[in-house]
């Protein structure tokens, strides 16, 4: 790996972020609950627009368990001497693109291969 990773700060920076993630899900777990049918309250379109927002919920919910797992795999490279390297060609990950998202996996032309296959 070359000197100008450093590894503290992307380690620092993923644990921040994965904080921030799990206190974030605690803050929306009720927002994926089951919507109850409640005809006396509730009408029809609010019982739709209700599960409309809790799809969107549930989606998002599963966005940000892949971010999760993409932090959790960084932070696993960190440990294992992997980091700032390509999971598909083992090419260095140029600096900026980690400074963007350290939890990224892939060089830039990895991730532009794969987008138009």
């Amino acid at each position: 790996m070359s000197d100008y990773i450093e590894l503290e700060y992307y380690k620092k920076r993923l644990i921040e972020r994965q904080d921030a993630i799990l206190a974030g899900q605690k803050a929306r777990k009720k927002d994926t609950a089951p919507v109850k049918l409640d005809q006396a309250r509730v009408g029809r379109l609010s019982r739709m627009d209700a599960m409309q927002q809790q799809a969107m919920s549930q989606a998002s919910a599963r966005l940000i368990e892949l971010e999760r797992q993409r932090i959790r795999t960084a932070l696993g490279r960190i440990e294992s001497g992997d980091y700032g390297y390509c999971i598909l060609c083992d090419e260095e990950i140029a600096e900026k693109r980690l400074q963007f998202d350290p939890s990224i996996l892939t060089c830039i032309s990895c991730a532009e291969k794969a987008e138009r296959d």
